[in-house]
């Protein structure tokens, strides 16, 4: 054995300083081309592909749980009474209109967020507070003092003073809110929307003499 190759093996059975590699290892990484330090195009490429569908998951995840949790979150705006004014503006056996902010409003919604309803005071303490809409299909009724009716534009359905059905296509009278006087102010329960799946409740119409049965 040469002094060269003598040298060689005492260097290759050295101990190795620590964090240095040994020789062989050296050898074998330059020889398969390899190092752990370069990141390849496929991991990067898997690595992005994973973050994609995470968020794309994430995305169609948050308003399903929305959806499933929609009944345990509690929404103030359900439980919004708000005042229609004071007391005096509305005298005893008289109906006016009444506007009020819708509790569900938004910044862009500009005047549309104003909601319209009638007031009938029937005595000093007692009130109606009528939805404007009509029972049929939702259209605007008008309230005409000189016959003592609502009437609606649409269809032609009427309505009493009291906001009973009168005639026409509506099967039930108007819807109401629920009312409360605080502080000598008329409030109403503008939160729960008047429809029949709340407090109202379904009427049968009575069907006399030339009225239409028809549903149109």
């Amino acid at each position: 054995m040469t002094n060269d190759e003598h040298r060689l093996t005492q260097n290759q059975d050295a101990p190795t300083p620590t964090g240095i590699p040994p020789l062989n290892e050296l050898a074998k990484h330059a020889t398969s081309g390899e190092d752990d330090r370069v990141v390849s195009r496929r991991w990067l490429l898997m690595k992005a592909g994973i973050a994609l569908n995470g968020l794309v998951g994430l995305a169609l995840a948050v308003p399903v749980v929305r959806y499933i949790f929609a009944p345990w979150r509690k929404d103030s705006s359900y439980e919004s009474w708000i005042s229609l004014g004071a007391v005096k503006s509305f005298p005893a056996g008289e109906t006016r209109l009444a506007l009020f902010k819708n509790p569900f409003t938004r910044s862009w919604d500009g005047p549309t967020d104003n909601v319209a309803c009638y007031v009938r005071r029937e005595e000093a303490d007692k009130f109606q507070v009528f939805a404007i809409n009509c029972a049929h299909l939702g259209c605007p009724v008008r309230w005409f003092p000189q016959s003592q009716l609502f009437m609606c534009p649409c269809h032609g359905g009427v309505y009493y003073a009291d906001g009973s059905r009168a005639s026409g296509p509506p099967t039930r009278g108007l819807f109401t809110y629920d009312w409360k006087v605080v502080s000598n102010e008329l409030h109403i329960d503008a939160g729960q929307m008047p429809t029949l799946s709340n407090s109202a409740k379904l009427e049968k119409p009575e069907i006399g003499e030339g009225d239409c049965t028809c549903r149109g």
